[in-house]
């Protein structure tokens, strides 16, 4: 199968199953079974299969996926021994989360520079990195040229940023402003991150548990 026919459900899984084997080889677990694996990521046997046939056959008829392996090869599908240069931009509470507490190098990423347009915050360190002033971050852009540009910054400032930055050679957008990014470009990629989404998730189940119960 094609790098195009593979569907955006199973490339957004992959992460997971990293997730979940990596667990797995900490705790040195050698091999697991598609059954098994199932019961451990709410999954069925019959889709974990199916996804993972999409790159390969990974497994052995009898005995499973050997763990270390199939790890290294997810991981080598979603190149993290790859070294994309990223850029944070918006050094607020939850920036400073984002940069504190992101394992970047396991995501086959490397922060090189942190911006804010806070002149009190501009020229501060964090993670023994300075914080540039963004007024600078052209100039960085062409000495640099990162890849992925994180974006921790107002909703008003996010858009005008991401165009900006697309004409400065950034070609990937993690956003975290509480905006979408609209984009119109093909090669360029952007995950927008709402953390309220998966809440109110949790809230609709609870309200269809509420409304269950006071019909029976």
């Amino acid at each position: 199968m094609s790098k195009q026919e593979i569907s955006a459900s199973v490339i957004r899984r992959l992460p997971r199953y990293y997730r979940f084997l990596g667990e797995l080889c900490e705790k040195g677990i050698v091999r697991i079974s598609s059954k098994e694996l199932s019961e451990q990521m709410g999954l069925t046997a019959s889709q974990i299969r199916q996804d993972l046939n999409c790159f390969g056959g990974f497994g052995q008829q009898g005995y499973g996926y050997n763990v270390r392996a199939l790890y290294d090869e997810i991981g080598r599908i979603l190149d993290t021994s790859g070294h994309h240069r990223a850029i944070l931009i918006g050094i607020g509470n939850f920036g400073r989360a984002i940069a504190n507490h992101v394992n970047f190098l396991q995501c086959g990423c490397e922060l090189i520079g942190l911006f804010d347009a806070n002149p009190f915050v501009a020229g501060a360190d964090l993670r023994g990195m300075p914080i540039h002033h963004i007024d600078t971050l052209a100039g960085f852009c062409h000495e640099e040229h990162p890849e992925i540009a994180i974006l921790c910054v107002p909703d008003s400032a996010a858009q005008p940023l991401a165009d900006k930055l697309c004409a400065l050679g950034v070609r990937a957008f993690w956003n975290f402003s509480h905006c979408d990014l609209q984009i119109d470009k093909p090669d360029i990629l952007v995950e927008n991150v709402h953390l309220a989404d998966s809440l109110l998730m949790l809230t609709y189940g609870l309200h269809r548990e509420n409304l269950s119960d006071s019909a029976t």
